[in-house]
């Protein structure tokens, strides 16, 4: 366990590298820690219970490899888990996601804002109150995504089924008057060259990664001892087949990454209704 600590972040696959990314860009010097918990992949469709005692094992998890800060990067996970991660681990800032309604209400011209997102974050009470907050006059309309995300896992970031999807998806939305997306996925990232090939360059894409770096370095900055730099270093866990999980986050990553798979008793989570 190093003397500097180090900040974990995970995510129910590989899309949370795009949040990864950006921390790696804001605060080049940490020690990084990423665990795609893709034996579980997706989060959308599994009940909140079973999200939370997921996420739970994952932090776990994380604290014992030394991390001292944590980044929930999956919107569903936030919705589910970041209340209970917060009483569990208060000493530890943890920051979550959600789905950039505050911007896109300030990016949009024609006031219509769609929102591509899973079916569970578009039915948590978390989202249901940004909307209330930040909504206004305002038009949102809500897509849920199914498939987008295992397209993503599977590294098929310019295949014909991604496009259609994304064709499906954004088709009502634009219909109605939409000129600001929020990608409410930390998944849709990847592929927002085809959603942009797709919608066209008048069409805003809204997400979120860069700004949940940023509010994380302020509550390092604010809540923790100073930090002592070493090298910095990213390591990278997975809960599913890790030949796999290799193959997909080095695509994803933009470098050889080699990830190692979690300890059985961390893999394993009993269905929760």
């Amino acid at each position: 366990m190093s003397c500097s600590g180090a900040i974990g972040v995970f995510d129910s696959g590989v899309g949370g590298l795009s949040v990864l990314r950006h921390i790696r860009q804001i605060l080049p010097h940490e020690r990084l820690i990423y665990v795609a918990d893709s034996g579980h992949v997706p989060y959308g469709d599994k009940s909140a219970p079973y999200i939370e005692a997921r996420s739970l094992e994952i932090s776990k998890f994380l604290v014992s490899q030394g991390a001292d800060a944590i980044v929930i990067a999956c919107n569903t996970a936030t919705a589910a888990a970041a209340h209970s991660l917060r009483v569990r681990f208060s000493q530890l800032p943890i920051i979550g996601m959600e789905p950039a309604v505050k911007p896109a209400v300030a990016a949009t011209k024609s006031r219509v804002v769609g929102v591509l997102a899973t079916v569970g974050t578009l039915e948590s009470a978390r989202f249901a109150a940004l909307l209330d907050k930040y909504a206004g006059h305002v038009k949102i309309l809500t897509q849920g995504c199914p498939g987008l995300v295992e397209v993503v896992e599977r590294g098929e970031l310019h295949s014909l089924e991604a496009r259609r999807l994304i064709e499906r998806y954004t088709a009502p939305l634009l219909k109605q008057g939409a000129d600001t997306l929020i990608l409410g996925c930390t998944h849709y990232p990847f592929l927002a060259p085809m959603i942009r090939d797709v919608v066209g360059s008048e069409i805003a894409l809204v997400d979120t990664g860069e700004a949940v770096a940023r509010h994380l370095q302020q509550r390092i900055n604010a809540e923790l001892p100073p930090r002592v730099m070493g090298e910095a270093s990213t390591q990278f866990f997975t809960s599913g087949d890790a030949d796999q999980a290799s193959r997909i986050m080095s695509l994803l990553w933009g470098e050889v990454v080699t990830a190692s798979l979690l300890p059985q008793a961390v893999t394993q989570t009993t269905e929760v209704s």
